[in-house]
């Protein structure tokens, strides 16, 4: 053989044995790894849902048909979306209080103006959209501009539009509105193998996850979480924090006004659709990870907690438990996940002080002042 191209033995030993090692290594990290994304906040979630899903199917084997799940996620679509909107908000260090009374205030104008005029279908969601962009400018602006808390300002606004619909329409229900503006909500594609419809109300919800899953993606969305994170910070950055934050609360108003026209396909038209609405999409905003106070969440989190929030109420439509006790499980919700979130948030930063603290390697040059963490503030949190 000749010499030239010859390794030594010691050369030709070694890889084998770290390659194995660290196989192995691999195999254990990656258990490790699964074992914390399950016991984070956002993957906690995920595990529930998947938990409550399986009891269901327990309980009422047929829920595991294509077409029953289909009809499942129908029925979640207008709380999914409402979600997503409140997550634009909260993830900015905002609320929103006013979703449930815009949510009312468009089902109540659909039955006011449609009537059983299918051609004014189609000039009822113009007036709609406005409407919604109306109400996110007010809240926007008023709590961006007059620097009212976005708390008050959207409780205002709810009970604004709570008393204008009350005293428009006197607090009745009207007739249903035409069949082609009911299809929204109720209608779908037929003869789809397996699941039988297609939901419009499905792909509905499929449309705003992908556009909301755009938008935070883009410099809108990271501007938005920067803003929750530390506004002085942004704004000393150049992000133009009034508009990013007023853009928010309108995505959040013509969410509510997407779920509204939604709920008038299978919910019909009364003054207590949508009541309650703001505090389920918080609670399945809050239940999916993302925190009160901003900085930190994602728009598939606030989509999962919805998911969860609505599969644990249909399991205990199967467990028999009261539809009275709703409102006293989503507030047991919203503490326990906050609680959660805040343990293991500081247990990171516990952790974080110390791996800083104890490394040999740090020197006092990497620790002083002057020498800002890559990322600002923003790099503390995950």
């Amino acid at each position: 053989m000749n010499s030239s191209t010859s390794l030594p033995p010691s050369a030709q030993a070694q890889p084998e044995t770290p390659r194995s090692g660290q196989s192995r290594l691999g195999v254990g990290d990656r258990i490790a790894e699964l074992g914390r994304r399950a016991l984070d906040p956002k993957g906690i979630v995920v595990v529930l849902l998947i938990v409550i899903l399986l009891a269901i199917v327990v309980l009422n084997p047929s829920f595991a048909e294509p077409g029953s799940l289909m009809r499942f996620i129908q029925r979640v679509a207008p709380i999914a979306i409402v979600a997503i909107g409140q997550y634009f908000v909260i993830v900015s260090g905002e609320f929103d209080l006013s979703m449930g009374a815009v949510v009312t205030a468009q089902v109540m104008t659909v039955g006011h103006l449609v009537g059983v005029d299918e051609s004014k279908t189609g000039p009822v969601l113009v007036v709609l959209i406005g409407i919604g962009i109306l109400v996110g400018l007010i809240n926007g602006l008023a709590t961006t501009l007059l620097r009212v808390p976005s708390f008050i300002v959207t409780l205002g606004t709810m009970l604004i539009i709570h008393g204008a619909i009350m005293w428009w329409t006197g607090g009745v229900a009207t007739s249903n509105p035409a069949e082609n503006f009911r299809q929204i909500g109720r209608g779908g594609f037929e003869g789809i193998p397996l699941i039988d419809v297609m939901p419009f109300a499905v792909l509905i919800l499929a449309a705003v996850i992908l556009l909301a899953v755009w938008l935070s993606r883009r410099p809108f969305g990271r501007t938005l979480v920067a803003i929750g994170d530390n506004s002085a910070a942004a704004t000393f950055a150049g992000a133009r924090v009034w508009w990013t934050k007023t853009a928010a609360f309108v995505l959040s108003s013509l969410s509510a006004t997407v779920a509204g026209v939604l709920l008038v396909g299978f919910a019909g038209v009364h003054p207590s659709v949508g009541q309650g609405y703001e505090f389920t999409a918080i609670t399945a905003v809050v239940l999916g990870g993302v925190v009160l106070g901003g900085g930190r969440g994602t728009v598939l989190g606030a989509l999962t907690g919805a998911f969860t929030l609505e599969a644990l109420f249909t399991l205990l439509n199967f467990t028999a438990v009261p539809a009275t006790m709703r409102d006293a499980i989503q507030g047991a919700i919203i503490i326990a996940a906050v609680a959660y979130s805040g343990v293991v948030f500081a247990r990171r930063r516990r952790r974080g002080r110390s791996s800083v603290s104890t490394n040999p390697l740090t020197t006092s040059a990497e620790t002083t002042p002057s020498t800002p963490p890559a990322g600002g503030d923003g790099a503390v949190r995950q």
